[in-house]
């Protein structure tokens, strides 16, 4: 996921990048559904068989894509897994820093569940899916779980009887709890555990390189996908798309410009007006290269010439930001649990949005720094609530924008955070901050 953490795609010296394949593919696609839609004739090939229903849109796209989305579905519990016992085993590190590291901790974990809250709100109040009939052209019965049940019964299923079990079946909240339980323990134990620790190491990379290697092909199972779609829709899929974007967009500029802003006015008294203007040319660099860790020496650079933060602060917890505080991505997430639930017409309950928050929430801590695994995250959110993972093909081709501007907030979190614990540890220069 390019927003978290890695550029693999600046590797590559030549020739045309995943982003801008995928993005191809989509428009490809969605051009050539079109024309099949409304320009292919139905030929008929032997007694019932349908050239343009059965063997091209319901023959070669549906093969191809779902195999695509088999092999994103195929990599969800291994890599969340590896990658949560990794997160946790960061994080479990940070007690030997104090206050400043819980602090951090809880200031992250509280505002990525609010940005999930935040797009939830934004997606229902936009309702993008509304108009895409998806489940029309879906050929596997679409379920969900929203079955009623008692919050004791909620409760008490996150805690896994058989973590094995869990696994085998995908039931993503029991697995995210025992993986943060086993990376804590691994922190704990230290030195003791060593050989387990550097095994859940080893295999997260072993996943993250399974995650690149799948994605080379994305193109191909979007461009299957989409033009399967828009074959069976026609030109009524684009409007929901564009109203996803807007909602997407509109989270995100909410998430950083008002709720960011005052959570430091509110903890620090500082004017976020100056801190916008003085980070800025942060927040371009972080939209211009969509990925996080090369903004880390620019953002503890600005944070201490322009706004008097000390790096003894800034040094820890903009790393730490890096690793565990996707807001940005957060909010893709849910805005596309909402998209995705309106367009195959699945009603989700409160629970089910409850399980959203918190899954989206627990699962930021341990995102893999690979491109585009946030997409394979999301379909472990939309496994949590039962939706299907074949709608991850309509946003695929369109994230590559919205991977930029959510970047620009991931790193924006992660300064405000910074400049607040330095606020309250008396680490932070007020006249420094002023200045300019």
């Amino acid at each position: 996921m390019s927003d978290k953490k890695i550029n693999v795609e600046g590797n590559e010296k030549k020739g045309i990048s995943l982003s801008t394949k995928i993005f191809l593919a989509l428009i490809i696609g969605a051009l050539l559904g079109v024309v099949i839609h409304y320009v292919m004739p139905d030929v008929t090939i032997g007694e019932d068989t349908s050239l343009k229903n059965d063997i091209i849109i319901e023959g070669v796209f549906y093969v191809i894509g779902q195999g695509f989305i088999r092999l994103m579905q195929m990599l969800v519990v291994p890599l969340v897994f590896c990658s949560l016992v990794c997160g946790a085993m960061a994080i479990g590190d940070t007690k030997t820093l104090g206050k400043v590291g819980v602090k951090t901790i809880v200031f992250y974990i509280f505002t990525t569940a609010l940005a999930v809250t935040i797009a939830l709100s934004v997606a229902y109040m936009i309702n993008p899916g509304i108009g895409l009939d998806m489940d029309s052209i879906q050929k596997a019965e679409v379920t969900s779980n929203n079955t009623e049940t008692k919050l004791t019964e909620t409760l008490l299923n996150i805690i896994p009887k058989n973590p094995i079990g869990a696994m085998a079946s995908g039931d993503m909240l029991p697995i995210i709890v025992f993986a943060l339980f086993v990376g804590i323990m691994l922190a704990k134990l230290g030195s003791k555990a060593s050989t387990v620790a550097t095994f859940f190491s080893q295999f997260n990379d072993v996943m993250m390189e399974m995650t690149m290697a799948i994605m080379k092909i994305a193109p191909i199972g979007v461009f299957c996908l989409i033009a399967r779609t828009f074959a069976n829709l026609g030109f009524s899929a684009f409007q929901p798309m564009l109203k996803y974007m807007g909602s997407v967009i509109l989270a995100l500029c909410l998430q950083c410009f008002v709720i960011y802003q005052i959570l430091l006015f509110i903890f620090t008294r500082l004017n976020p007006l100056k801190f916008i203007k003085k980070f800025l040319p942060v927040m371009g660099f972080a939209f211009s290269t969509a990925t996080s860790n090369a903004t880390i020496p620019m953002s503890i650079d600005t944070l201490d010439k322009k706004m008097g933060v000390s790096k003894r602060i800034s040094s820890f917890t903009i790393p730490l930001g890096a690793t565990i505080n996707m807001d940005g991505t957060s909010i893709m997430q849910g805005v596309a649990v909402v998209f995705i639930a309106q367009a195959y017409g699945i009603d989700l309950t409160l629970g089910n949005l409850a399980t959203v928050v918190l899954t989206a929430t627990i699962a930021s801590i341990g995102t893999a720094g690979v491109p585009s695994v946030g997409l394979v995250t999301l379909a472990m959110v939309l496994n949590s609530v039962g939706l299907p993972t074949e709608g991850i093909a309509l946003i695929m081709g369109i994230d590559r924008i919205l991977d930029m501007i959510r970047t620009a907030v991931n790193i924006t979190g992660d300064a405000v955070c910074t400049t607040i614990v330095a606020k309250q540890e008396g680490a932070l220069d007020k006249e420094v901050f002023n200045e300019g």
